[in-house]
This record gives C-alpha cells, structure tokens and sequence, in this order.
C-alpha cells in the first residue's frame, strides 16, 4: 500500500517537511517513491510554507494513495491557496 505523509528533515527545533509518496512499510525519513512538495512550518518573512504539486498529489491519490491526516489537511490547504490565487 501507498501513503502520502511527511518527512521530516531540519535541524533540532526547527523542523522541515517534505511531502512525499511513500510505501507504508518504508521508514518515516527513509526511502520515498516521489516528493510532492514541501511544508516549513516556521516560515518568515518572504519564505514560501507550502507548497505542492497538485497534479501529482491528485495523481497519486486516483492510484490509491492514501494521505496521513496531517497530509490530507495541507493538500486542501494548497487547494485553498491556488484557487485564491487564480481569483
């Protein structure tokens, strides 16, 4: 089975996600299928906190990839986000 979740990289309280597609047996910063996008939950200023490659992700999910729920939460964030941006 595949999942979409997060990969946490970063140093020592101050973590960087990545949003990756992963087989559910592989290990949480271990081996990974295809990366997404990325989330810094610590972003300031001018940096970017999310983002992800919508097609991708919708990709993935039609082939049966099931998101963690903290991954379901930041893709209908990019959802949000993008249709803002187009409006």
């Amino acid at each position: 089975m595949v999942t979409i979740r997060l990969s946490r990289g970063g140093s020592k309280k101050n973590p960087f996600y990545q949003i990756v597609v992963a087989d559910i047996r592989a290990k949480r910063d271990g081996r990974y299928i295809e990366r997404l996008g990325f989330f810094n939950p610590n972003a300031k200023g001018g940096e970017i906190p999310l983002r992800v490659d919508r097609e991708r992700a919708d990709y993935w999910i039609r082939q049966g990839a099931q998101p963690t729920d903290r991954a379901k939460q930041l893709l209908k964030q990019a959802a949000r986000e993008a249709t803002a941006i187009a409006a």
